[in-house]
């Protein structure tokens, strides 16, 4: 475990004791382990794996069905 000694903001501070009482976390080092958390999950987990991004460029290629206007589109299976 590393121990560090940092300087925050009145208002970082306010937001580390909002979410340590939210979680019911025993102390801001645990409330600052739950943001971390947090912010690896919305900033690290969206990016695309590889296979995926494979897949959308086979896709992407793929011939596309051009339907026009919505007019267009009622006359072709006749909604009116």
């Amino acid at each position: 475990m590393v121990k560090a000694l940092v300087t925050i903001s009145e208002h970082a501070n306010r937001v580390i004791n909002v979410v340590k009482a939210e979680y019911g976390l025993k102390d801001k080092s645990q409330a600052i382990d739950k943001m971390a958390e947090e912010y690896e999950a919305l900033i690290f987990e969206p990016r695309v794996k590889p296979s995926y991004r494979t897949k959308l460029k086979k896709i992407e290629k793929e011939r596309t069905l051009k339907i026009g206007t919505i007019e267009d589109f009622k006359e072709m299976y006749n909604i009116k």
